[in-house]
């Protein structure tokens, strides 16, 4: 063998060695979730809480001083549900009635997670990675709070509200990686330019809240049902009234029903005197007063559906023509509010 054909051997086997050596680039990917968002009921009150979105980068093997960096936008649109606005999002129900609800990158929720390049709200969330790329590949996971907020809201009516962040259209996290077999390489410039390009992807999840329904009755106690003073012997009708005041959420089905106070001697009402003599009297749904205002649910009680703001329900009383012993008369019934 010539000594020429010896080097050429020995500078093949050099290559080869080479090329073994030296493993090709491999490809950065990126994948996210994000734990649902719930919030607990409101009839119109503040309500927060946070969900935590993970982020794993992961890089094949290189060599064993390898190392990748990654800069991620995380971006949050306005969801399914959103009506298209981020700013206020919202939630709604089934028949199509929205609550508003906002999401935050810090736990004082003054910056609102928005999206890159969205007009109203560009304040997507930086995520940058740093990590060792050995000979079986590397990878690297952070995670961040969601924080969200139910604000004060009127007038809200009663159901459960969603809005739904199904994927890429909704959410998105866009990521531009360097890799470096010796050493760390530069920081992408952004998670648009410098380095590599990464394969966007989303990760969906569902936001919830809901309004109970619910009644309150306003003022408490509901006000007197003054009949007056009445100089000897009740010889016609005696006729007053009074309101009943209840505030209930929005499409909250309601009924309002009066007992037969604590002086009833069967289904008739009476007013007693400290010296134990009664006075009949009975209480109307209508000002014609022919319908008694009992507790029957369905039957003689009055029924509505809420709106979100006061409403109020007459009582129309009646004292017959009777006679009666000069005193001073009263009664207590209770009143039912049934949703």
């Amino acid at each position: 063998m010539s000594a020429r054909a010896a080097l050429l051997r020995c500078a093949l086997a050099l290559l080869a060695a080479l090329a073994w050596t030296a493993p090709a680039q491999a490809a950065t990917s990126c994948t996210a979730g994000m734990t649902n968002l719930a919030f607990a009921a409101t009839t119109g009150a503040v309500v927060d809480a946070t969900a935590t979105l993970t982020v794993t980068c992961t890089t094949g093997a290189l060599s064993l001083l390898a190392k990748a960096r990654v800069n991620m936008c995380v971006s949050i649109f306005s969801g399914t549900d959103g009506g298209g606005t981020l700013a206020p999002r919202r939630m709604i129900n089934v028949p199509g009635d929205a609550m508003q609800m906002q999401l935050y990158t810090d736990s004082a929720r003054s910056q609102i997670w928005g999206a890159r390049g969205n007009a109203t709200v560009p304040n997507f969330l930086p995520l940058l990675f740093d990590y060792d790329v050995p000979l079986l590949g590397g990878s690297q996971t952070l995670t961040a709070t969601l924080y969200g907020r139910i604000p004060a809201q009127a007038a809200l009516n009663a159901g459960t509200y969603t809005n739904r962040f199904t994927g890429a259209a909704d959410t998105r996290i866009e990521f531009q990686f360097a890799e470096s077999l010796i050493g760390a390489p530069p920081m992408p410039a952004s998670c648009i330019s410098g380095g590599s390009t990464g394969t966007p992807v989303g990760f969906p999840f569902t936001v919830t809240g809901s309004v109970p329904n619910s009644c309150a009755l306003s003022p408490k106690p509901v006000p007197t049902l003054a009949f007056g003073s009445v100089p000897g012997r009740v010889i016609a009708n005696l006729d007053r009234t009074t309101a009943i005041g209840l505030t209930c959420t929005g499409r909250t089905a309601w009924q309002l029903g009066i007992g037969n106070g604590l002086n009833a001697s069967g289904s008739i009402r009476r007013m007693r005197s400290a010296g134990g003599q009664f006075v009949p009297y009975e209480l109307y749904r209508d000002s014609g007063r022919s319908q008694r205002w009992g507790t029957t649910l369905g039957t003689d009680t009055v029924a509505g559906t809420g709106t979100g703001a006061a409403q109020s329900q007459t009582v129309y009383g009646r004292v017959a023509p009777q006679v009666a012993t000069p005193g001073s008369y009263s009664d207590t019934v209770v009143v039912t509010v049934t949703y």
